[in-house]
């Protein structure tokens, strides 16, 4: 009787009423009736207010608590919803309201947890195969020149170039496995210098010349001549974005495509867009593309080469500018990746002595 709200509330009601009794007794003017219908009243008053009392101030909020505390034994926190913290004269509705807090933040510590290892399984799984495919192939190679290949000529050099190129992807790999780690651990730093966004774009296409030709792609590269590309960033790093992005639009691209480079100089920065008219990237891809390993068609990029970590290493590097990485795709009509860097005003007095020095030339 005593577990439940209501017989404590008769109790205690009783308990007062027959205090109210013994202390109207002791009058002499007051009458049997009187005596009685004060004894109803009181505990009819009381048991209200102690019943209400002590449903919704300590046996509901004891309730709820026992609850929660039930489920963080458990580690069963899905359920549990945040609930807004109201002012309330219940001491035990805030010891709610904490224990509540809590298990919402242990259950967010085991969602990053789970998010964590199910990242790094597939990393593992990832960085496996993609060791394994370079080691496999120079394996190959070098057992077959062991098993007597190696005398012939035209075999052993063909098989040597393979194993030597098989190898060169599993450096190029590591290297950016390297790279990419130091630059999320913050190990490389970034030196920054003011330079020519247009000429380090110029160096790139020039660099990538050969291999578009190959697959007679066009890389067509717009500017206004008459503004300034001046950008104030790590030369090194941002050579390498430029580098990455346009070598995928023509990797990506079709037989005779279209590479186009649009440099635009606005009120505060410079912005870049690299359009291909290739294949495109499916909407369900557009979200996980700057993620490691991720490839959008595995056969395709296998065929083409690559670590698959270029996209992740051109985030981290934006990123490191306190830039970000878009792209835009529509299937069968290709992508356009964006990014822009600060633009640094030239200065007037250096332009008229520019002025001055050409107009004395």
């Amino acid at each position: 009787m005593l577990t439940t709200s209501r017989g404590i509330a008769v109790v205690l009601a009783l308990a007062i009423s027959v205090l109210v009794v013994a202390f109207l007794s002791l009058v002499d003017e007051a009458s049997t009736l009187v005596i009685l219908v004060a004894a109803g009243v009181a505990f009819s008053t009381s048991y209200l207010l102690i019943s209400i009392t002590l449903e919704f101030l300590v046996f509901r909020e004891i309730g709820n608590i026992y609850q929660l505390l039930e489920k963080i034994q458990k580690k069963d926190l899905s359920e549990i919803q945040e609930k807004k913290t109201k002012s309330s004269i219940s001491p035990l509705r805030k010891i709610n309201a904490v224990i509540n807090s809590y298990a919402l933040a242990r259950q967010k510590e085991i969602e990053a947890l789970q998010k964590n290892a199910e990242f790094r399984r597939e990393f593992i799984a990832d960085i496996s195969h993609e060791l394994k495919t370079p080691i496999f192939a120079t394996q190959g190679y070098i057992h077959t020149l062991l098993d007597g290949a190696i005398d012939d000529k035209h075999v052993r050099m063909k098989f040597l170039k393979r194993a030597a190129k098989s190898l060169d992807s599993l450096d190029n790999l590591v290297q950016d496995l390297l790279t990419l780690n130091q630059m999320e651990s913050g190990v490389i730093k970034f030196v920054f210098e003011d330079f020519d966004l247009k000429e380090l774009i110029d160096e790139v296409i020039e660099e990538l010349e050969h291999k578009a030709s190959k697959r007679n792609v066009t890389i067509n590269f717009k500017y206004d001549p008459e503004k300034s590309y001046i950008t104030h960033a790590d030369r090194q790093k941002i050579y390498r974005v430029c580098q990455n992005l346009i070598f995928n639009a023509v990797k990506y691209n079709h037989e005779e495509g279209e590479v186009k480079i649009l440099l635009k100089a606005q009120k505060n920065h410079i912005q870049v867009d690299i359009k291909d008219d290739g294949q495109g990237i499916p909407p369900e891809d557009l979200k996980r593309i700057f993620e490691r390993f991720y490839r959008v068609e595995k056969s395709r990029n296998k065929k083409e080469g690559g670590t698959g970590l270029g996209l992740a290493i051109v985030k981290h590097i934006l990123e490191g500018h306190k830039s970000k990485i878009s792209v835009s795709s529509t299937v069968g009509k290709g992508s356009i990746f964006s990014f822009s860097l600060p633009l640094v005003k030239a200065n007037p007095q250096e332009d008229s002595q520019k002025i001055s020095e050409g107009s004395l030339k």
